[in-house]
């Protein structure tokens, strides 16, 4: 599985996007430069990884780190295949 592909695949249908997170690198702000992720949109994101990808996230796993940017959500991810 490639895991990048699947984090910007739901980031996108997530956050309806419609195709722009196809175009964000490792390095591209999240949290708080993207104006669709918010606090509800973080939690749906985390549900749909867990459904979409079986992972499972603990409450105390998450900080604002997590959701800095998209190498640190894919590096999170990764973690957890």
């Amino acid at each position: 599985m490639d895991v990048n592909k699947e984090v910007l695949r739901l980031l996108d249908e997530v956050l309806s996007l419609d195709g722009r997170a196809q175009a964000f690198a490792l390095e591209t702000p999240l949290l708080g430069a993207i104006p669709e992720l918010d606090s509800m949109a973080v939690v749906s994101l985390i549900t749909a990884l867990e459904e979409q990808l079986g992972i499972s996230v603990a409450d105390d796993e998450i900080d604002g780190e997590t959701f800095a940017t998209v190498g640190s959500l894919v590096a999170f991810v990764a973690a957890r295949v």
